[in-house]
């Protein structure tokens, strides 16, 4: 998934830019997928069994099932490939979805990092349902240490919802498993911003928080190095001049940006109610719908609207969050997304889907301040009227001064953790300081 894959390439250009030699590896299926990967680090594949990536697989569960056999034998063989190259492998990070990994780093007497790419509020809900403490599906209130007390809404859809997704409760609790024998665990996020949830979290685990993950060049004023140019892997093509071109002749802080992310899908009822909360805020809009969502459309909205708005199938979401025209972000609120506007300061409309969503726009509307979440009824869905108010809310409304400067406040905040001495720079150090150490030892 893109949204796993670029968190941790943009944190090995960090490890990189400290002296650590890394060696980025992803699936043979995805390795062909992607649109660019540029950049000197080299990459190299191990397979999940499926020619066609986990879309070919009958089920989640028979993938993640293969995808532990022949990937555990996979990485075993490139391990060795590696040690054989005169440099040998001394730790490996995972993603926390490929709890396997730890057994394999085991049997070569590797240092092992754990990598989450959500917060650390969702990590902390995961946690207690691994323990036992929380039993799903949610229907009360619950309040868990370091957090603020969350309604069942607010929690991942795994865990209010199971039965909608069959397996993948199962997958994202069983991150924790063993999770004590990883010697390090690592959060794309930055102490400041979920401090209490951090403090809680780092006791009970080797937990460091060492994000926002996002391309340097959008977190520091100094140039960026040239081999650190890119925005990060693309799933799709993007269509970056007429997006740019379109946002030129905007107004400062006069457009909306529409985006759901390269997973999240809208029923054809739904986007019709987005389409119509757009259209009604009356606001100039760069919206992305994949090409395989277009269908879902009202009919004649493009030509309609044309004169407001652009309609593209991708983007790079970076730019365009980081254009002055933009003055606000109608988001599914996965983290990236999250993390990315954060970054950026764009206030936010929080229109959460599934997964880790809806903790996520909790803690945008009711926690960070920087936007506003749009009602929904007990079955998750909302109406255009609310989109449009919720849009007019942020962009005239009287929240409008308090979201804009609470937003840019976070973003300084978020610089301030990336850049030298900064909390999240040091944990960076402290982990590649073990490393050196290590490979000495």
């Amino acid at each position: 998934m893109q949204g796993h894959i670029n968190p941790m390439h943009q944190f090995s250009k960090s490890l990189v830019s400290k002296g650590i030699k890394v060696t980025l590896v992803t699936t043979q299926f995805l390795f062909k997928s992607f649109q660019q990967l540029s950049g000197s680090m080299p990459v190299e594949t191990i397979s999940d069994g499926f020619e066609g990536g986990y879309a070919s697989a009958e089920s989640l569960e028979a993938y993640f099932s293969k995808f532990k056999k022949v990937g555990s034998e996979t990485l075993t063989k490139l391990i060795e490939k590696l040690n054989a190259t005169g440099f040998p492998v001394d730790c490996i990070i995972y993603d926390a979805v490929m709890i396997w990994v730890l057994d394999v780093a085991k049997i070569f007497g590797l240092v092992t990092a754990i990598f989450f790419t959500q917060s650390c509020a969702v990590d902390n809900i995961y946690y207690h349902v691994k323990k036992g403490v929380i039993n799903v599906p949610i229907e009360n209130q619950v309040s868990l240490p370091g957090l603020s007390v969350l309604e069942p809404l607010d929690m991942p859809s795994f865990v209010h919802n199971p039965g909608l997704y069959p397996g993948l409760l199962d997958i994202m609790v069983n991150q924790f498993s063993d999770i004590e024998k990883v010697d390090w665990v690592l959060c794309n996020t930055f102490y400041k911003l979920e401090e209490e949830v951090i403090e809680w979290m780092s006791k009970q685990l080797r937990l460091r928080a060492i994000g926002p993950t996002i391309p340097r060049k959008y977190l520091h004023n100094e140039k960026t190095p040239e081999d650190d140019i890119d925005d990060g892997l693309q799933m799709f093509k993007p269509n970056i001049d007429a997006c740019m071109n379109w946002l030129n002749e905007q107004q400062e802080h006069s457009a909306i940006y529409v985006s759901f992310g390269s997973l999240a899908e809208l029923d054809a009822r739904q986007m019709q109610e987005l389409a119509f909360g757009i259209k009604q805020s009356g606001k100039h809009f760069l919206w992305v719908v994949r090409a395989s969502e277009e269908y879902k459309l009202p009919r004649g909205f493009v030509e309609e609207t044309s004169a407001k708005g652009l309609v593209v199938q991708w983007c790079s979401q970076m730019e365009v969050l980081a254009h002055k025209a933009i003055g606000c972000f109608v988001t599914h609120c996965g983290w990236n997304s999250t993390l990315e506007a954060l970054c950026l300061g764009v206030p936010m409309v929080a229109i959460p889907i599934c997964t880790d969503q809806g903790t996520n726009a909790k803690f945008i509307a009711d926690v960070w301040r920087m936007g506003v979440k749009v009602d929904v009824d007990k079955n998750g869905v909302f109406k255009g009227e609310m989109v449009g108010h919720c849009i007019r809310e942020v962009m005239d409304g009287k929240k409008r001064k308090e979201i804009k400067t609470t937003s840019k406040r976070w973003m300084e905040m978020a610089r301030e953790a990336v850049k030298e001495g900064g909390s999240s720079d040091i944990s960076i150090n402290e982990f590649v300081a073990s490393l050196t150490q290590h490979s000495k030892s």
